[in-house]
Protein backbone atom coordinates (compact mmCIF):
# COMPACT_ATOMS: atom_id res chain seq x y z
CA UNK A 1 0.00 0.00 0.00
CA UNK A 2 1.44 3.30 -0.41
CA UNK A 3 2.15 5.75 1.98
CA UNK A 4 2.11 9.64 1.98
CA UNK A 5 3.67 12.51 3.39
CA UNK A 6 3.04 16.42 3.07
CA UNK A 7 5.69 18.73 2.66
CA UNK A 8 4.96 22.18 4.16
CA UNK A 9 7.16 25.01 3.52
CA UNK A 10 6.00 28.50 5.82
CA UNK A 11 7.35 31.47 3.80
CA UNK A 12 6.19 35.23 5.38
CA UNK A 13 4.21 35.90 2.04
CA UNK A 14 3.12 32.37 0.91
CA UNK A 15 3.30 28.97 2.05
CA UNK A 16 4.10 26.18 -0.45
CA UNK A 17 2.90 22.33 0.52
CA UNK A 18 3.29 19.62 -1.62
CA UNK A 19 2.05 15.98 -1.43
CA UNK A 20 4.80 13.21 -2.10
CA UNK A 21 4.70 9.49 -1.93
CA UNK A 22 7.25 8.51 0.84
CA UNK A 23 9.55 7.15 -1.88
CA UNK A 24 10.74 10.54 -2.68
CA UNK A 25 8.15 11.18 -6.11
CA UNK A 26 6.05 14.51 -5.42
CA UNK A 27 2.36 13.62 -7.02
CA UNK A 28 1.13 17.73 -6.37
CA UNK A 29 2.15 21.10 -4.93
CA UNK A 30 0.55 24.25 -4.50
CA UNK A 31 0.26 27.30 -2.69
CA UNK A 32 -1.88 29.17 0.16
CA UNK A 33 -1.30 32.54 0.99
CA UNK A 34 0.71 33.12 4.77
CA UNK A 35 -1.88 34.73 7.03
CA UNK A 36 0.52 36.83 9.43
CA UNK A 37 -2.77 38.83 10.98
CA UNK A 38 -2.89 38.22 14.72
CA UNK A 39 0.43 36.74 15.73
CA UNK A 40 -0.28 34.31 12.72
CA UNK A 41 -2.92 32.38 14.92
CA UNK A 42 -3.92 30.93 11.19
CA UNK A 43 -1.30 30.24 9.41
CA UNK A 44 -1.26 26.16 10.96
CA UNK A 45 -4.97 25.96 10.65
CA UNK A 46 -5.07 26.91 6.88
CA UNK A 47 -2.31 24.57 6.54
CA UNK A 48 -4.17 21.69 8.19
CA UNK A 49 -7.92 22.96 6.42
CA UNK A 50 -5.48 22.66 3.07
CA UNK A 51 -4.01 19.38 3.61
CA UNK A 52 -7.65 18.14 4.30
CA UNK A 53 -9.48 19.48 1.22
CA UNK A 54 -6.39 17.91 -0.60
CA UNK A 55 -6.53 14.18 0.76
CA UNK A 56 -10.50 14.47 0.45
CA UNK A 57 -9.92 15.74 -3.53
CA UNK A 58 -7.08 13.08 -3.74
CA UNK A 59 -9.59 10.26 -2.00
CA UNK A 60 -6.40 9.64 1.23
CA UNK A 61 -7.09 8.68 4.57
CA UNK A 62 -5.58 9.66 7.46
CA UNK A 63 -4.06 6.38 7.93
CA UNK A 64 -2.31 6.69 4.92
CA UNK A 65 -0.12 9.79 5.78
CA UNK A 66 2.78 8.66 7.10
CA UNK A 67 3.22 12.54 8.64
CA UNK A 68 3.32 16.07 7.64
CA UNK A 69 6.60 18.14 7.76
CA UNK A 70 6.71 21.31 8.75
CA UNK A 71 9.46 24.10 7.52
CA UNK A 72 9.44 27.31 9.66
CA UNK A 73 11.94 30.77 9.29
CA UNK A 74 13.11 30.41 12.39
CA UNK A 75 15.59 28.62 14.59
CA UNK A 76 13.64 25.26 16.01
CA UNK A 77 14.27 23.72 19.11
CA UNK A 78 14.43 19.94 18.80
CA UNK A 79 10.79 19.76 20.81
CA UNK A 80 9.13 21.35 17.80
CA UNK A 81 9.73 24.43 19.50
CA UNK A 82 10.08 27.84 17.17
CA UNK A 83 11.90 30.76 18.50
CA UNK A 84 10.44 33.85 17.50
CA UNK A 85 9.83 33.62 13.35
CA UNK A 86 9.31 37.41 12.99
CA UNK A 87 8.03 37.33 9.44
CA UNK A 88 5.33 35.07 10.61
CA UNK A 89 4.28 37.22 13.57
CA UNK A 90 5.08 33.95 15.87
CA UNK A 91 6.88 34.73 19.49
CA UNK A 92 7.50 31.43 21.02
CA UNK A 93 5.27 28.28 19.59
CA UNK A 94 5.68 24.67 19.71
CA UNK A 95 4.49 23.92 16.12
CA UNK A 96 4.41 20.33 16.69
CA UNK A 97 1.62 20.19 20.06
CA UNK A 98 -0.14 22.96 18.17
CA UNK A 99 -0.44 20.40 15.08
CA UNK A 100 -1.75 17.72 17.32
CA UNK A 101 -4.62 19.67 18.24
CA UNK A 102 -5.46 19.96 14.81
CA UNK A 103 -4.88 16.77 13.24
CA UNK A 104 -4.15 13.36 14.08
CA UNK A 105 -1.67 12.88 11.35
CA UNK A 106 2.13 13.10 13.45
CA UNK A 107 3.96 16.30 12.09
CA UNK A 108 7.82 17.34 12.99
CA UNK A 109 9.09 20.81 12.43
CA UNK A 110 12.30 22.33 11.27
CA UNK A 111 14.55 25.31 10.38
CA UNK A 112 13.86 26.14 6.75
CA UNK A 113 17.33 26.39 5.97
CA UNK A 114 17.88 22.77 7.64
CA UNK A 115 15.20 21.51 6.18
CA UNK A 116 15.95 22.40 2.61
CA UNK A 117 19.62 20.88 2.93
CA UNK A 118 17.68 18.13 3.95
CA UNK A 119 15.93 17.77 1.03
CA UNK A 120 18.67 18.32 -1.66
CA UNK A 121 20.56 15.44 0.20
CA UNK A 122 17.43 13.07 -0.34
CA UNK A 123 16.58 13.93 -4.16
CA UNK A 124 18.69 16.97 -4.96
CA UNK A 125 22.37 18.06 -5.53
CA UNK A 126 24.00 16.18 -2.62
CA UNK A 127 22.65 12.73 -3.42
CA UNK A 128 24.09 9.65 -2.54
CA UNK A 129 25.53 11.56 0.41
CA UNK A 130 24.76 11.44 4.26
CA UNK A 131 27.08 14.66 5.54
CA UNK A 132 26.21 17.88 3.71
CA UNK A 133 26.29 21.92 4.15
CA UNK A 134 23.93 24.02 2.01
CA UNK A 135 24.43 27.05 1.82
CA UNK A 136 21.32 29.70 0.24
CA UNK A 137 22.57 32.35 -1.20
CA UNK A 138 19.23 34.52 -1.37
CA UNK A 139 17.85 37.83 -0.52
CA UNK A 140 20.07 36.46 2.90
CA UNK A 141 22.59 33.75 3.48
CA UNK A 142 20.83 30.63 4.72
CA UNK A 143 22.44 27.25 5.61
CA UNK A 144 21.13 23.74 6.68
CA UNK A 145 23.97 21.43 8.08
CA UNK A 146 23.32 17.40 7.56
CA UNK A 147 25.28 15.16 10.01
CA UNK A 148 24.66 11.01 9.10
CA UNK A 149 21.65 12.31 7.52
CA UNK A 150 20.13 14.13 10.08
CA UNK A 151 19.65 17.82 10.63
CA UNK A 152 21.98 19.67 13.40
CA UNK A 153 19.46 21.88 15.15
CA UNK A 154 21.93 22.86 18.09
CA UNK A 155 21.03 23.82 21.44
CA UNK A 156 19.07 27.10 20.60
CA UNK A 157 17.93 26.06 17.28
CA UNK A 158 20.39 28.64 15.64
CA UNK A 159 22.38 25.13 14.33
CA UNK A 160 23.29 26.50 10.69
CA UNK A 161 23.26 30.02 10.85
CA UNK A 162 25.81 30.62 8.84
CA UNK A 163 25.27 33.91 7.49
CA UNK A 164 25.41 35.39 10.45
CA UNK A 165 29.66 34.61 11.13
CA UNK A 166 31.37 38.06 11.46
CA UNK A 167 33.32 38.41 8.51
CA UNK A 168 34.50 41.95 8.65
CA UNK A 169 34.64 43.77 12.04
CA UNK A 170 35.34 47.12 9.83
CA UNK A 171 31.64 47.06 8.54
CA UNK A 172 29.30 50.48 9.68
CA UNK A 173 26.60 49.20 8.00
CA UNK A 174 23.99 46.81 10.03
CA UNK A 175 23.07 43.28 9.37
CA UNK A 176 19.71 42.22 9.20
CA UNK A 177 19.96 40.76 12.14
CA UNK A 178 21.02 43.69 14.15
CA UNK A 179 24.93 42.95 14.02
CA UNK A 180 27.54 44.43 12.04
CA UNK A 181 29.96 42.74 9.05
CA UNK A 182 27.73 39.01 9.20
CA UNK A 183 28.48 37.21 5.93
CA UNK A 184 25.33 37.36 5.02
CA UNK A 185 26.10 41.16 3.99
CA UNK A 186 28.61 40.37 1.40
CA UNK A 187 27.68 36.98 -0.09
CA UNK A 188 23.81 37.35 -0.39
CA UNK A 189 22.35 38.75 -3.12
CA UNK A 190 21.80 41.92 -1.95
CA UNK A 191 25.01 41.60 0.09
CA UNK A 192 27.08 41.44 -3.88
CA UNK A 193 24.81 44.40 -5.03
CA UNK A 194 25.53 46.41 -2.22
CA UNK A 195 29.15 45.84 -2.10
CA UNK A 196 29.52 46.20 -5.92
CA UNK A 197 27.73 49.65 -5.47
CA UNK A 198 30.01 50.85 -2.83
CA UNK A 199 32.63 50.12 -4.54
CA UNK A 200 31.34 51.66 -8.18
CA UNK A 201 31.19 54.72 -5.83
CA UNK A 202 34.78 54.60 -5.30
CA UNK A 203 36.57 53.52 -8.17
CA UNK A 204 37.16 54.76 -11.38
CA UNK A 205 37.76 51.65 -13.29
CA UNK A 206 35.75 51.35 -16.31
CA UNK A 207 32.85 48.64 -16.53
CA UNK A 208 29.67 48.05 -18.40
CA UNK A 209 27.69 47.41 -14.59
CA UNK A 210 27.84 51.81 -15.08
CA UNK A 211 25.88 51.28 -17.89
CA UNK A 212 22.74 49.69 -16.13
CA UNK A 213 19.98 51.62 -14.76
CA UNK A 214 19.63 48.80 -11.63
CA UNK A 215 22.24 46.53 -10.91
CA UNK A 216 21.78 43.20 -9.43
CA UNK A 217 23.88 40.24 -8.87
CA UNK A 218 22.52 38.61 -12.20
CA UNK A 219 24.05 41.52 -14.00
CA UNK A 220 27.28 41.23 -11.91
CA UNK A 221 27.70 37.93 -12.58
CA UNK A 222 27.07 38.20 -16.38
CA UNK A 223 29.18 40.50 -17.19
CA UNK A 224 31.62 38.77 -15.24
CA UNK A 225 31.38 35.62 -17.70
CA UNK A 226 31.82 38.19 -20.34
CA UNK A 227 35.53 39.17 -19.27
CA UNK A 228 34.32 42.55 -17.65
CA UNK A 229 37.36 43.01 -15.40
CA UNK A 230 35.62 45.00 -12.38
CA UNK A 231 32.53 42.55 -12.25
CA UNK A 232 34.89 39.28 -12.14
CA UNK A 233 36.76 40.96 -9.42
CA UNK A 234 33.64 41.47 -7.41
CA UNK A 235 32.33 37.80 -8.30
CA UNK A 236 36.13 37.11 -6.74
CA UNK A 237 35.89 39.06 -3.54
CA UNK A 238 32.31 36.92 -3.13
CA UNK A 239 34.49 33.67 -3.37
CA UNK A 240 37.16 34.53 -1.82
CA UNK A 241 34.76 35.54 1.21
CA UNK A 242 32.16 32.60 1.07
CA UNK A 243 34.99 30.12 0.11
CA UNK A 244 36.86 31.30 3.94
CA UNK A 245 33.77 30.93 5.64
CA UNK A 246 33.56 27.99 4.14
CA UNK A 247 36.86 26.73 5.04
CA UNK A 248 36.07 27.51 8.28
CA UNK A 249 32.51 26.14 8.97
CA UNK A 250 34.03 22.43 7.17
CA UNK A 251 36.22 22.26 10.08
CA UNK A 252 33.18 21.95 12.64
CA UNK A 253 31.44 19.70 9.96
CA UNK A 254 33.32 17.47 8.06
CA UNK A 255 31.20 17.62 5.23
CA UNK A 256 31.34 14.92 2.05
CA UNK A 257 30.08 17.74 -0.54
CA UNK A 258 28.83 21.30 -0.25
CA UNK A 259 25.95 22.27 -2.10
CA UNK A 260 24.94 25.88 -2.97
CA UNK A 261 21.59 27.10 -3.76
CA UNK A 262 19.63 30.27 -3.66
CA UNK A 263 18.96 32.70 -6.33
CA UNK A 264 22.82 33.33 -6.90
CA UNK A 265 23.70 29.85 -7.94
CA UNK A 266 21.88 30.36 -10.93
CA UNK A 267 25.30 32.05 -12.05
CA UNK A 268 26.49 28.49 -12.56
CA UNK A 269 29.32 26.93 -12.42
CA UNK A 270 31.07 29.88 -12.23
CA UNK A 271 29.94 30.52 -8.73
CA UNK A 272 31.21 27.22 -8.06
CA UNK A 273 34.42 27.75 -9.38
CA UNK A 274 35.26 30.93 -7.56
CA UNK A 275 34.20 29.49 -4.09
CA UNK A 276 35.79 25.96 -4.43
CA UNK A 277 38.78 27.34 -5.32
CA UNK A 278 39.17 30.34 -2.77
CA UNK A 279 37.95 26.99 0.28
CA UNK A 280 41.17 25.02 -1.41
CA UNK A 281 43.45 27.50 -0.23
CA UNK A 282 42.40 28.07 3.27
CA UNK A 283 40.73 24.50 4.30
CA UNK A 284 42.30 22.29 6.55
CA UNK A 285 43.91 19.65 5.13
CA UNK A 286 41.62 16.74 5.54
CA UNK A 287 39.06 18.95 4.14
CA UNK A 288 40.57 19.45 0.44
CA UNK A 289 38.73 17.09 -0.97
CA UNK A 290 35.20 18.06 -0.25
CA UNK A 291 32.99 18.35 -3.20
CA UNK A 292 30.81 21.17 -4.28
CA UNK A 293 27.80 21.24 -6.90
CA UNK A 294 24.44 23.82 -7.15
CA UNK A 295 21.27 22.55 -5.86
CA UNK A 296 19.01 20.96 -8.19
CA UNK A 297 15.44 21.09 -6.43
CA UNK A 298 14.91 24.91 -6.48
CA UNK A 299 12.15 26.32 -4.48
CA UNK A 300 11.03 23.15 -3.65
CA UNK A 301 14.00 21.64 -1.67
CA UNK A 302 12.19 22.79 1.50
CA UNK A 303 9.28 20.60 0.81
CA UNK A 304 11.26 17.39 0.04
CA UNK A 305 12.75 17.77 3.29
CA UNK A 306 10.36 18.33 5.15
CA UNK A 307 9.01 15.17 4.06
CA UNK A 308 12.10 13.46 4.25
CA UNK A 309 12.44 14.92 7.87
CA UNK A 310 8.65 12.86 9.14
CA UNK A 311 10.80 9.52 7.53
CA UNK A 312 13.08 9.41 9.83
Amino acid sequence: MKKYGFGVDIGGTTVKIGLFETTGTILDKWEIKTNTENGGAAILPDVVASINAKMQEKGISEEDVQGIGVGVPGPVRSDGTVLRCVNLGWGIVNVVEEMKKLTSIPAKVGNDANVAALGEMWQGGGRGHSNVIMVTLGTGVGAGVIIDGKMVAGAHGAGGEFGHVTVNEEETDVCGCGKKGCLEQYTSANGITRVTKRRLANDSKPTKLRDLAEISSKEIFDLAKEGDEFAMEQVEELGYTLGKALAGACCIADPEIVVIGGGVSKAGQILIDVVQKNFKKYCFHACSETEFALASLGNDAGMYGCVQMILE
